[in-house]
């Protein structure tokens, strides 16, 4: 009853919001294309490798198919995050190429990144 009580209150905001513009980040085409790429591919990785490289592992004996979904999804939010990361370092440098310098000082400079120091040398 109270889902349905939130629906209607939700229903009814936008009457209330349409003599005011739509503030940048609800500007329909927006949202829709950051979205529209990972609606239509739910994960990006291969689940087939992910899955082998999981087996690989020979402290793991068994793995759900949601547990690989997640695992995939995780590694696909972790390359994203570092060459983003990355990627402002090759702004720096006037380029839009990453180069391995760019994951390095990425890598020396973010703390999040601080267990992949020294993995690249």
């Amino acid at each position: 009853m109270a889902l349905a009580e939130g629906n209607a209150v939700a229903a009814s905001a936008p009457a209330d919001e349409e003599s005011e513009p739509p503030p940048p980040a609800a500007v329909p085409g927006a949202a829709a294309a950051a979205t529209s790429s990972s609606a239509a591919r739910p994960a990006r990785l291969p689940l087939a490798r992910v899955k082998a490289l999981v087996k690989a592992d020979p402290d793991v004996s068994l793995a759900s198919q949601e547990a690989i979904f997640i695992l995939a999804r995780a590694a696909e939010l972790f390359v994203e995050t570092i060459a983003k990361d990355a990627y402002i370092y090759a702004q720096q440098g006037k380029r839009k190429t990453l180069q391995r310098k760019d994951l390095d000082n990425a890598i020396e400079a973010i703390d999040e990144f601080a267990f992949l120091e020294g993995t690249l040398d």
